[in-house]
């Protein structure tokens, strides 16, 4: 049956949604714009950001082929959603998982790139975006904006065989604490999304190195206590109501969305 919606009071605002092509950060996308918000997204892949707006509906997105690795581009995306929509109201910030490997086993240079797609990329938005919002007059929360990083349970847990992940993502757990911090005087509030593991191409390139795929899905759905993978969509309402008014009083928090797969507090 149908899910019962409740009022996120997202109609017309607007945000911008990077690694928002494909996976998790479309499911966002797509969740923003059935609650009426229209969205700017950005990725690397033209093709797939050309079949994502397709989806989307260009009357309610607009993409923009960038690559967060590049110092200049999250400037150039927040100013593309001032440019098309004249406001900006909070960004769901994506990136690409980073590189497979093993501390012993990643060179010198994947943790370079990793970090600076990964870690710097992924602040430099939050930082351009935070600069950019203006709010909403009529918001009498005093809410101006909302920050969602999509971080991984690996901001908590070690998740063997990302060793870029296991090494960048908690200290960008500890960023969305520190800017909450910094951004929350200025009424922007700033979250992280902790996904576990989803029905995603990504995920299952990754289980394909572990043996049968179908296999390996079900080894691994049989440690999450709600027994499965999560579909794409349940990730995406989740980041939708955070960044939403209906979130109004939620910052600073790191929110697993997991099926209950977390073992740690």
């Amino acid at each position: 049956g149908t899910i019962p919606r409740m009022d996120l009071g997202l109609a017309q605002r607007v945000f911008v949604v990077t690694g928002g092509s494909r996976g998790l950060g479309l499911a966002c996308a797509r969740a923003l714009v059935e609650e009426g918000a229209h969205v700017v997204v950005a990725a690397r892949d033209q093709q797939a950001l050309d079949e994502a707006i397709d989806g989307l509906g260009s009357s309610n997105a607009v993409g923009l082929a960038a690559d967060l690795a590049d110092p200049g581009a999250a400037e150039r995306v927040i100013a593309a959603a001032l440019a098309r929509y004249e406001r900006l109201d909070g960004a769901l910030i994506s990136v690409g998982g980073p590189a497979a490997g093993t501390p012993m086993t990643t060179d010198d240079e994947t943790w370079r790139l990793a970090f600076e797609s990964v870690f710097l990329g992924q602040l430099r938005v939050a930082r351009a975006a935070a600069n950019a919002m203006t709010g909403d007059p009529a918001d009498l929360s005093g809410t101006r904006g909302s920050l969602a990083f999509v971080l991984s349970s690996s901001s908590r847990e070690l998740l063997p065989g990302l060793t870029t992940s296991n090494g960048l993502r908690p200290g960008l757990g500890m960023i969305v604490k520190d800017l909450a911090d910094e951004l929350g005087p200025r009424g922007i509030r700033v979250n992280g999304l902790l996904p576990g593991s989803f029905a995603t191409d990504r995920r299952f390139a990754i289980d394909a190195r572990y043996g049968a795929p179908d296999v390996v899905r079900r080894r691994n759905e049989s440690t999450i206590p709600l027994g499965r993978y999560g579909e794409p969509e349940e990730f995406g309402r989740t980041a939708a109501f955070v960044l939403s008014p209906a979130a109004s009083f939620v910052s600073g928090a790191l929110i697993a969305v997991d099926g209950g797969a977390s073992r740690s507090i």
